[in-house]
Order: C-alpha cells, then sequence, then structure tokens
C-alpha cells in the first residue's frame, strides 16, 4: 500500500471500530502499513476478518474481531482478546456508525397534505429509529472509547472519531444522523479536554462526500447513471468530484504523528473538496 505519509506505528497496537466497511478498512490497512498491529472490529466478524487476510497478505499484523459498538460486553470480549493476542491499545479510531431508512424523510421539505399523504414526513419518522442512528453514531462513539481509552490513561495515545459534514450544516431528509454526527463533534472537544492531563490526543476528521456500500443506491441509479441528490452534492462541492478512499488516509495519519500533530487535539479536519466552504453563490 502507497501512504500519503510515512509515520512510524511500530510497537503500537491500533483499533478500528467499523473495520468491515469500505472506509475504515482502508485507514485500518494505512495503519498497519506503518507498523501498527491493527485489531479490525466489526459486527460483521467475517467482513473484518476477510478484511484483516487482505492486510496479512501483503506482510503486516491484523486480526478481525466480532463487536457491537452498542453492546458493553461485546466490546469487552473484543478487547479481552486484543489483550492476549496484541496487546493494550493505543491508536482507537471509532468508525462505525451509518443511517437507516426508518430516520428519513421521503421529501427534502415539508409540502402541504403531507402529513396525511402516502409519504414518510417528518411527523412519520420512527422513535426507533431515530433512537438507532443516533445510539449507533454516538453511543458507538462513546462505549468503545471507554473500553478501550482504559488503556491508554497511563501512557498517552490517540483517538480518532469520525464526524461528517452534516455536522456543520446538516443535510436534507436524514434529521438523525446529522444531529449525531453534530454531538460527534462536540464530543470530541469534550474528549480532549478530559483526557488533556493523561497524554491521549483526540481528534476527529468530517468526510464530504464518499462513495461506499451503505450509500451507493442513494449516489447512483441502478444503470450506473447519478441520481438526482448526487447532481446536487457535486453542484455543492467546488472539486465537482467525490473523494477517493485514500483521500482520508493523509489527515489520519497526520493526525497519529505525535512529531507532526504532538500539540494538537480537539479538532475536526473537514476532507470535503471544498463542501463546507462553499455558499452556493
Amino acid at each position: 500500500m502507497k501512504l500519503p505519509i510515512a509515520i512510524d506505528l511500530n510497537g503500537k497496537v491500533a483499533v478500528v471500530t467499523g473495520a468491515g466497511g469500505v472506509l475504515c478498512s482502508q485507514m485500518a490497512h494505512a495503519l498497519a502499513a506503518s507498523g501498527a498491529k491493527v485489531a479490525l472490529l466489526d459486527l460483521n466478524e467475517e467482513a473484518a476478518q476477510a478484511q484483516a487476510d487482505k492486510i496479512c497478505a501483503e506482510g503486516y499484523v491484523a486480526k478481525g474481531y466480532a463487536a457491537n459498538v452498542l453492546d458493553k460486553e461485546s466490546l469487552k470480549t473484543a478487547h479481552n482478546r486484543i489483550l492476549a493476542e496484541l496487546g493494550t491499545c493505543d491508536i482507537l479510531i471509532n468508525g462505525a456508525g451509518g443511517n437507516n431508512p426508518r430516520a428519513t424523510t421521503d421529501k427534502e421539505y415539508y409540502e402541504a397534505g403531507d402529513i396525511d399523504a402516502d409519504t414518510k414526513s417528518f411527523f412519520d419518522l420512527e422513535q426507533a429509529g431515530v433512537e438507532f442512528v443516533f445510539n449507533l453514531n454516538f453511543i458507538g462513539t462513546l462505549l468503545p472509547t471507554q473500553e478501550f481509552a482504559r488503556d491508554m490513561v497511563e501512557k498517552g495515545g490517540n483517538i480518532i472519531n469520525i464526524s461528517s459534514m452534516n455536522a456543520y450544516t446538516p443535510l436534507t431528509k436524514i434529521p438523525a444522523y446529522s444531529g449525531a454526527k453534530a454531538a460527534i463533534s462536540n464530543f470530541t472537544q469534550w474528549l480532549a479536554v478530559h483526557f488533556a492531563g493523561t497524554g491521549i490526543r483526540v481528534n476527529a476528521i468530517a468526510p464530504g462526500f464518499f462513495v461506499t456500500n451503505q450509500n451507493e443506491k442513494l449516489l447512483y441509479n441502478e444503470d450506473g447513471t447519478p441520481t438526482a441528490r448526487t447532481n446536487k452534492i457535486i453542484a455543492a462541492t467546488p472539486m465537482k468530484r467525490f473523494g477517493r478512499t485514500e483521500e482520508l488516509l493523509g489527515s489520519i495519519l497526520f493526525l497519529l504523528s505525535e512529531e507532526a500533530a504532538g500539540f494538537i487535539t480537539g479538532v475536526c479536519i473537514p476532507i470535503d473538496g471544498g463542501f463546507s466552504a462553499y455558499s452556493g453563490v
């Protein structure tokens, strides 16, 4: 794997949640290529192990683990296995998250009659769906941090959370996801202050629009043509394209470098092709 930044993570143990997915598996790969022993956590252990196998095939150290970021006992079980097989955690990337159709409106704007129409309006959002999305993103960051930061409080370490463009300005249709990501940015700052005296640095990245398994059907029609939502995203992105997965890695590695970022904590870096800077005019 070609890395955008060379840093030395030899002797470090990195834990990545949501590591069976497109973006976080690449983050795990970059950490391993930098010398870390990487634990890939995912609700789907097979997906995590498949990504770990790809990393190991290149001569690095990685192992997949089943873990539910909303279940303390599940995280504790994974942690105990990691302690026995890899060692104590030095780096935590809280990558697990996502949206759910139950917390998504059909339309961007409320129109007269929607409250009684055959459409999912704001008034039809399911409480359980909203709670699931908020919990997956926020509680799914809090609980892994509670579990794995225990290893860091006596020796220091690094935590990187995954925020979103939604944290700056909420996207239409997805209020729960937007609110949860805003909470992640705020929580990142809170953690950075809370752990400042321990040597733990806590930062976040805020990706713009990247194509993943979760959002591909929202961005492209079955025939491969872009959806209306894709056209709006590209129109609002000054660089006029989606991000490439590898374009997240430079910021991740930079934030993990004690030499380059040792005095940086509590920040959230947008990686968005200018989306957050563009007013629309």
